[in-house]
């Protein structure tokens, strides 16, 4: 509410200022225009405040030096110019100083990556939060698993959430597909849960780029803007933010790093729930939803046994673990 008073009195002011301006230059024009004309640039200047908020703070430093020192340089080239040409005294100058002063600030703007050494040094506070923030997305939103991980205290900083994300999650919510609808509901749920860890910041953030319509490119954009980590669990979005130069943290690997490992001869006990593939197999589960195939287990459908690992095989879709039954070891000729 302090910050709207403070831009009213603004606004106010450059009215006045307008006005008063038009008076000292002795301006024919009625003081209802300059008192517009006052308001347009008070307004103007609300708006690039509006926009540096969004600009981290070393892009402004180095596009701001970058233009410093394209404007000497166009005035100093312009000094010379106007010893050969005298006639381009004063335009040339200032044209030169105007070209290169942009150039300065653009060609600064542009290579902001490679001054992150620089910008750390001169800004260690900036860089040290930039390790804490942490962007969701949608799919890791309505996967649930994030809170969970929250709530251990395991992960650390600030949880970016963009406005944007909010609205795709409004979207699917609103959806006359039943499933599609509960799972837009079920994010909502988890970002409440989320915000309700005494431990965990959420912050709900009004950056976007209106000119990049595909929400991942929108998140691969805010992370580079805030120079944090975007939080998923889409192998796409992952692949593409890498290949952008983001960091990414996938909660699917996270969970598949965490699974507990187990080694050839290793005893488990298991509940066998359904027949396997290949015949006579029987499927069960560990708890984390690894998927076990017991060997010669068909018949033990709906019981409970114990079996020997025999091997385990990592994909892409997760972990299988190969075992056989475990009183096969006391049967002669019994599958080695």
């Amino acid at each position: 509410m302090t910050i709207i008073i403070v831009r009213l009195m603004i606004l106010l002011v450059a009215a006045g200022g307008g006005v008063a301006l038009g008076d000292a230059l002795e301006l024919s024009a009625p003081w209802s225009s300059l008192a517009l004309a006052g308001l347009a640039v008070g307004v103007g200047a609300l708006l690039v405040e509006w926009g540096l908020q969004r600009v981290p703070i070393e892009r402004i430093f180095w596009s701001g030096l970058g233009a410093l020192f394209g404007l000497v340089l166009g005035l100093m080239l312009g000094t010379v110019l106007e010893a050969f040409v005298p006639d381009a005294r004063g335009p040339g100058r200032g044209l030169l100083a105007i070209l290169l002063g942009y150039l300065g600030g653009a060609v600064a703007l542009r290579k902001g990556e490679e001054l992150e050494g620089l910008s750390s040094v001169l800004f260690p506070k900036v860089a040290a939060r930039r390790d804490i923030y942490k962007i969701l997305d949608t799919s890791v939103i309505i996967d649930g698993r994030i809170a969970d991980v929250c709530e251990t205290g395991f992960l650390e900083g600030t949880l970016i959430v963009p406005q944007f994300v909010l609205r795709e999650l409004q979207q699917i919510a609103d959806s006359s597909d039943t499933l599609k609808r509960n799972r837009g509901k079920r994010g909502f749920d988890v970002l409440q849960k989320i915000q309700r860890i005494p431990k965990v910041r959420v912050q709900i953030h009004d950056l976007d780029f209106p000119q990049v319509r595909e929400v991942d490119r929108k998140l691969i954009e805010v992370a580079k803007a805030l120079g944090g980590k975007v939080i998923t669990n889409d192998y796409n979005l992952n692949k593409v933010a890498e290949l952008s130069g983001v960091s990414v943290l996938n909660i699917n690997e996270l969970a598949n790093s965490l699974k507990p490992v187990v080694l050839p001869g290793e005893l488990m006990h298991v509940h066998v729930l359904k027949e396997g593939k290949e015949s006579g197999q029987g499927v069960a589960y560990l708890d984390d939803g690894t998927m076990v195939v017991v060997d010669h287990g068909r018949k033990y459908l709906g019981q409970s046994v114990d079996v020997l690992v025999t091997s385990v095989l990592q994909t892409t879709a997760g972990r299988m673990i190969f075992t056989r039954l475990k009183e096969e070891e006391a049967v002669p000729g019994g599958r080695g």
